[in-house]
């Protein structure tokens, strides 16, 4: 039996660990999208992963209803983790320097693994946080892109805003273990409401701007099927069944993968940077989850 735990602990982590691939490709689709403004994006993303969760209900003779029953604290956990992690996020771009913003808002990772103490039957161990801390400094640089940054107190709505939407994903990551008997299927439900609270943000802060070419639609539909979609039900089986720490720590490899990938497409130079963030990034997560990796299932 603690074998064939074991095996499913792992298998939910690599599935988990899926969600964070396609979070690499987030940088990529999003500039191939076109001037499609951030909500506007949002709403038409979330709206594709619901719409295919719906098309997976109808195809297995369920009444997508069923799905939707779902208790209050569930609702306000799954759309407040999807929606307010995005809604901060903008944010925190808004109003704080791109580098600065984005490298508070990664520190989610850290807190995953830090917020994991407080799960039931898991243990945070000192390779976890070192693990963690390690893949951080990995992904520092590859955010800041080596130079030094400096926090300007006049961006301080920026900063605390992206301090928010870390502590929000974060708590949806830890919370939704919580509640691991809700079966991932609700996510499709969370989509659906993430994308309609979009619309009135699009509409307060922005103005509409609709993809012009076919290589722009067939991104924003690459997006919802995976970075910001098909991404987070992937997620919600890893957070829920598998290694939470570890996930956690290797979270860290999407700045990594998504350097990597815009490389490869000649939208990135390569430079001694990515090799130093590959080694912190790749040797944190192994840290981090040398227990899984290393057990032999007995």
């Amino acid at each position: 039996m603690l074998e064939t735990n074991t095996a499913t602990r792992r298998r939910a982590t690599l599935v988990g660990f899926t969600a964070v691939v396609m979070w690499s490709t987030l940088a990529l689709f999003t500039a191939l999208s076109g001037k499609v403004p951030p909500f506007q994006l949002l709403a038409m993303c979330f709206a594709i992963a619901a719409s295919i969760a719906m098309l997976v209900w109808l195809v297995r003779r369920q009444n997508p209803l069923s799905h939707m029953r779902l208790p209050a604290r569930v609702w306000l956990l799954g759309v407040g983790g999807l929606f307010g992690y995005h809604f901060f996020y903008f944010l925190a771009l808004r109003n704080a320097p791109v580098v600065e913003a984005g490298l508070i808002a990664y520190l989610w990772p850290l807190l995953i693994v830090v917020f994991s103490a407080l799960l039931p039957g898991e243990r945070l161990r000192w390779f976890h946080l070192v693990g963690a801390v390690v893949g951080l400094a990995g992904a520092a640089l590859l955010v800041t892109k080596g130079e030094r940054i400096g926090f300007d107190p006049a961006y301080g709505l920026g900063y605390g805003a992206a301090l928010i939407c870390a502590v929000i994903w974060s708590s949806y990551s830890i919370l939704s273990r919580r509640f691991g008997d809700i079966p991932t299927d609700a996510v499709g439900g969370f989509c659906l409401v993430t994308a309609i609270l979009a619309v009135p943000a699009h509409l307060a802060f922005e103005a509409t701007a609709w993809p012009e070419t076919p290589t722009q639609w067939l991104a924003v539909l690459a997006l919802g099927l995976g970075p910001v979609g098909g991404a987070f039900f992937t997620w919600d089986i890893g957070v829920k069944r598998g290694d939470i720490q570890a996930l956690g720590a290797s979270s860290y490899a999407a700045p990594l993968f998504s350097t990597i990938i815009l490389i490869a497409v000649g939208l990135a130079a390569f430079t001694w940077l990515v090799t130093a963030a590959c080694l912190l990034i790749v040797g944190g997560a192994v840290l981090a989850a040398n227990e899984m990796i290393f057990r032999r299932g007995s």
